[in-house]
């Protein structure tokens, strides 16, 4: 009995494993094959990658709409981890009433869609265009700012410092250090799964967003990787093998960094410490 429990588990994640890969294996081979064959459901690999990349180059903006969004995915990410971790921080190590009511506004926010507040940022930022246009409508600035840190963020450091061990902390306040130098030479060494975990979910996200860029940006050298592969598919008769090929490149960057810090990513959002 036991043999065939065990058997029918090995099944079921195989059958789990072959529905997760399969989107991605289709996407590698239909960027080799023409875009007649991909809409034929061609399963096999063609020899067509290398003119659908040539394709691409010379249809699109890639190296402009690539570093795009890798200048404002490492911005924000940066930015998020320091100042989500700050934040975190704070709530969790300086307790108060006072405190708790502004975190459980804060985690509130998070019941509010994205797409409800569009409207009123793209005001804002329309009225800071006209004083400060380097921050306003159609910049990459514009497109951090609103997601340089979330509610989602502030709450998992704030969760993950309930674990860090506090004697540590009143230790380096006894060596001397300040309050900075305790976060920044002893809280944020310890936390490096926790900041791995937050970095990855917040590369990726900040990546692979669509909708506020979309809303903010209005040329085409201020256009990211997913605003790209959108205009490429919008074409009367869009070549889906050159789609495909673009998909597959602006997914290998966040796949990448996935996969190098795959252990720090689970350890992290287990909640441990080291």
């Amino acid at each position: 009995m036991t043999n065939v429990k065990r058997l029918f588990s090995y099944l079921v994640l195989i059958i789990a494993s072959i529905v997760s890969v399969f989107p991605f294996l289709w996407m590698i081979v239909s960027a080799t094959n023409k875009s007649v064959d991909v809409t034929k459901g061609r399963l096999l690999p063609g020899s067509n990658f290398m003119e659908n990349l040539q394709n691409l180059l010379d249809t699109a903006d890639l190296g402009t709409a690539l570093m795009n969004s890798a200048k404002i995915s490492i911005i924000t990410t940066i930015l998020a981890m320091l100042i989500a971790s700050l934040a975190g921080y704070g709530f969790e190590i300086y307790r108060s009433k006072a405190k708790d009511i502004v975190f459980n506004i804060l985690l509130l926010s998070m019941m509010i869609p994205f797409a409800a507040l569009m409207v009123p940022l793209f005001r804002m930022f329309g009225t800071v265009s006209q004083t400060m246009p380097f921050i306003g409508i159609d910049t990459l600035t514009a497109v951090i700012l609103p997601t340089v840190t979330t509610a989602f963020l502030i709450f998992f450091f704030r969760q993950s410092t309930k674990m860090f061990p506090k004697d540590i902390l009143e230790a380096g306040r006894i060596d001397g250090l300040t309050e900075l130098g305790v976060f920044f030479r002893i809280y944020v060494p310890t936390m490096k799964t926790t900041y791995a975990a937050a970095a990855i979910i917040t590369f990726m996200s900040s990546w692979n967003s669509y909708l506020w860029p979309l809303v903010i940006l209005q040329t085409p050298e201020n256009q990211t990787i997913p605003l790209l592969i959108s205009n490429l598919g919008s074409s009367y008769s869009p070549d889906f093998g050159m789609i495909m090929t673009a998909i597959v490149i602006a997914t290998l960057p966040a796949a990448l960094i996935f996969f190098i810090m795959q252990k720090h990513f689970v350890a992290g959002m287990m909640g441990s410490v080291k």
